[in-house]
């Protein structure tokens, strides 16, 4: 099993956070949101993931590096593969056609989900969705009376189906994804300026391909720093009875709400972190009351009141601020 996870978007909704960090690379719950998706698709396949095909930008070497290091991690063999254009998420996929072979996943990396199925790689393709209260925001799949999709909507104007496509597929040939990727490419069929996987997915279903879908429990989003913030509170809550708090942390009169992440090396003096914190590796907190929160490494917090906030790296805090969103490298006094 191949697996194909397009990530080279610049995340502008994410900024200032995504000016030094990628976005699938930022973290919650101590891992990054890349990392989470590759463990949850791992946990649903039956059998080992052989390759991971990164799609970037141009994100530099040291990323490059890490995001081998994941592959290995999982048991499989990194490719590094590059989109240096924007142009739509069948293009994003095309650019690591190297890994368009046999069954292969496709899975868009700002995309988490909790799933209890055990993926079914017989079917010729399987789109994983989520049932939603309101489909017109969503691109959605309509199936007939045997279960198989009969056609993909983007968000349709009148009511056609409540199971919204994540982001998360799965092709028994990858070669003949590639086939109709190349087809929309060839002859410049596109809508708004981009190549769009559900038209080469359209295709495939009008040629014989019979696609069906696999419900997940649950579906998060990572597009914005307030759903980033949830969906690390969703998270946690998730792995609540696991061990989050690392045993190098020094807590110094300090009370720990759970469920919190608790990185390596963390300091926590005269403060109460939690419910629902990650604290990433090196970060100091002093004096302070923070909640529903992220902050990230190397970061120091002085008499601060936080919630609902994401912090960057190396960052100084001094005074009392409530509800951020502030990036790398930055020093506030209050």
């Amino acid at each position: 099993m191949k697996v194909i996870i397009p990530m080279a978007g610049m995340g502008k909704r994410m900024r200032p956070h995504t000016l030094t960090t990628p976005k699938p690379l930022i973290k919650i719950a101590g891992k990054a949101i890349v990392n989470h998706l590759l463990y949850e698709i791992k946990d649903v396949l039956n059998e080992k993931i052989e390759e991971i095909n990164f799609v970037i930008g141009d994100f530099g070497d040291h990323i490059e590096h890490d995001l081998q290091d994941l592959a290995h991690e999982l048991g499989a063999k990194p490719v590094i593969s590059y989109q240096d254009k924007p142009l739509g998420t069948a293009h994003a996929v095309y650019c690591a056609q190297s890994s368009l072979v046999d069954k292969v996943i496709v899975a868009f990396s700002d995309t988490l989900f909790k799933a209890n199925f055990t993926l079914n790689t017989r079917s010729d393709g399987i789109i994983w969705t989520k049932k939603v209260e309101d489909p017109g925001n969503f691109g959605v799949v309509r199936k007939d009376d045997n279960g198989y999709v009969d056609g993909f909507y983007e968000k349709p104007g009148e009511f056609v189906s409540d199971e919204a496509i994540i982001g998360v597929y799965y092709f028994r040939k990858g070669e003949e994804l590639k086939q109709e990727i190349e087809y929309l490419l060839n002859n410049g069929v596109m809508v708004n300026g981009e190549y769009q996987l559900t038209d080469a997915l359209e295709n495939l279903r009008s040629k014989g391909n019979l696609f069906t879908t696999s419900v997940v429990n649950q579906w998060y989003d990572c597009g914005n720093k307030a759903s980033t913030v949830e969906t690390n509170r969703e998270i946690l809550k998730y792995y609540y009875r696991e061990e989050l708090i690392d045993g190098s942390a020094e807590i110094d009169n300090s009370v720990i709400v759970e469920p919190c992440y608790i990185g390596k090396n963390v300091r926590l003096k005269n403060s109460v972190v939690g419910p629902y914190v990650s604290v990433e590796n090196n970060t100091c907190i002093k004096n302070s009351l923070i909640s529903n929160s992220i902050i990230q490494s190397d970061a120091h917090l002085d008499r601060v009141n936080i919630i609902n906030s994401m912090i960057g790296n190396h960052l100084n805090m001094e005074g009392k601020p409530s509800d951020l969103s502030v990036g790398d490298y930055t020093n506030i006094k209050l």
